[in-house]
């Protein structure tokens, strides 16, 4: 597989900063493969003139954040790696206050170069020219919390009087199903109108991007509304959309080489965490005010008493008592609140070290795991070896029996990895898309063999099919390095591990490499 993980440089760092683009991401992008430009492609791409960028306030692909006045997200990280390794300049065009099709439009025209991100529409296609994709995101059926809205289906809506976003990819098919006179399209400078009529039942449903409800749920409290429906039979590939010229043609195929040899899923599952940790602030704060309104109210309640103590002598044993029994309730009270609010910071901080699909730890556990095993290693001298697991030929299993299937596929390798990587130091992980990793403290090269060839055999006696592949059932390959002496580093023991994988997929697949340091 061949990982190349990519820092930023200063002059880097310096011209994201100035075209206000957070480049940092791009550290979370990675090359499964070599791409091949050539020197005088290179050449050419750093002689351009820089290219003028528009983008979109849409997380967790693009967000602009206020405070640093920069966009950040997947769109960005991947936009910063790829521009940095084709030499091309960029800057920013300030368009906050442009609709959607404003923007498009100084693209189509000439105006300015690029837009990000952006979905394919056969009219958008026409006007100018679209990368591969590189994200894929779903849009949602919203309605009034409680309301019970019988909707299964986009058909369903055909019933139910309908808002939308005027502009957006799925409006073409709303027109297709929703009546004209029950299908209302709102601004796209702004989501408040279209939450509000749902809110006072203007409409009855709204159709709109879930991550980005998601955030705006909690940033606004718009707590009385929820997502009844996510349309994932409809969902909606992210590209980067340049304005038609031969130049931008060969920016589009030099782009392309890339996005087909590019990881991402370092970086969704990093702007994922981000909206997570964003959630986890609103509700800290949320449980902040709380507790100052209950300190308030207490501080109201003592004024209160003292001052009718001070007012009726005769009666001020009796509202001592009375107060001091209502500070214990406040106490009491704080003292609930808070333990309420770490058991909401341990579980937020559980949820970022786990996998949503499969239930193992994340690659952000794998990597500190590794880190500290790696450390201790160095101390105790014990050996200490990886195991990455690739399953062959994924993209047959999505492409024939479709996501859901494959979600199912990841789950049950995942029951594998439990049933066989058993021991309480041991950690199995998801790393990422259709990859897996295991890490095996105090474990020499041939018991971590046994180990990766104990997996490969339990995933091939489960029989998944998989009929576009070689052969017909599902299988994994596996790398395995192991470190027993040496100043290796933590990272390259990993790259060992991926070299060894690598290594299992050009011999054939369904099989194990291993390789001791």
């Amino acid at each position: 597989m061949g990982w190349r993980w990519h820092g930023l440089g200063a002059l880097g760092a310096a011209l994201c900063s100035a075209q206000a683009l957070a480049c940092e991401g791009a550290q979370y992008v990675r090359l499964r493969q070599p791409v091949e430009i050539s020197p005088q492609e290179k050449a050419e791409f750093r002689a351009m003139a820089p290219l003028r960028v528009l983008s979109s306030d849409a997380p967790p692909m693009a967000r602009y954040d206020q405070r640093s006045k920069a966009y950040t997200g997947i769109s960005v990280d991947v936009w910063c790696f790829i521009a940095r390794e084709l030499g091309l300049r960029y800057e920013i065009v300030p368009g906050l206050d442009q609709t959607l099709t404003e923007k498009l439009q100084q693209v189509q025209q000439g105006r300015a170069d690029v837009f990000m991100p952006l979905s394919r529409q056969p009219e958008r296609a026409r006007l100018g020219l679209f990368t591969r994709p590189y994200y894929e995101s779903h849009y949602a059926v919203i309605a009034r919390k409680g309301q019970h809205l019988p909707v299964h289906s986009v058909d369903d809506l055909a019933r139910y009087r309908v808002g939308t976003i005027r502009g957006v990819a799925l409006e073409g098919m709303l027109k297709d199903i929703v009546p004209a006179s029950q299908l209302v399209s709102y601004s796209p400078t702004s989501n408040a109108g279209l939450y509000q009529h749902v809110r006072d039942g203007a409409v009855d449903v709204a159709v709109f991007n879930k991550s980005m409800f998601t955030e705006d749920r909690y940033r606004y409290e718009y707590f009385d509304l929820e997502v009844i429906l996510s349309l994932r039979e409809h969902p909606r590939e992210y590209r980067f959309y340049f304005s038609p010229s031969p130049r931008h043609q060969r920016i589009v195929a030099a782009f392309d080489r890339y996005l087909e040899a590019l990881d991402v899923s370092a970086s969704i599952s990093a702007h994922e965490d981000g909206e997570r940790e964003f959630i986890g602030r609103y509700m800290a704060q949320n449980g902040q005010r709380a507790v100052l309104q209950a300190a308030s109210v207490a501080a109201a309640i003592l004024v209160l008493v003292f001052g009718l103590a001070f007012m009726r002598y005769r009666r001020m044993a009796r509202l001592l008592a009375a107060s001091n029994q209502q500070i214990l309730r406040q106490q009491e009270a704080l003292q609930a609140a808070n333990q309420s609010l770490g058991r909401l910071n341990q579980n937020l901080e559980q949820l970022s070290l786990s996998d949503s699909l499969t239930g193992l730890a994340n690659r952000r556990a794998f990597d500190q795991a590794l880190q500290r095993e790696h450390a201790r290693l160095q101390h105790a001298g014990a050996p200490l070896s990886v195991l990455l697991l690739d399953v062959d030929h994924f993209k047959c299993v999505n492409d024939h029996y479709g996501h859901a299937t494959g979600d199912d596929y990841l789950r049950a390798i995942a029951q594998v990895l439990r049933k066989t990587v058993t021991r309480p130091t041991d950690l199995a992980a998801r790393h990422g898309g259709e990859e897996f990793a295991c890490l095996l403290p105090d474990t020499a090269a041939r018991d971590a063999r046994s180990v990766a060839e104990r997996i490969r055999q339990a995933t091939a006696r489960l029989a998944l099919p998989n009929a576009l592949a070689g052969e017909k059932t599902l299988t994994v390959s596996i790398g395995v390095a192991t470190l027993a002496h040496g100043r290796a580093s933590a990272q390259e023991l990993l790259q060992q591990a991926d070299a060894q994988l690598y290594a299992a997929k050009r011999a054939g697949r369904n099989r194990v490499q291993a390789v001791e340091l």
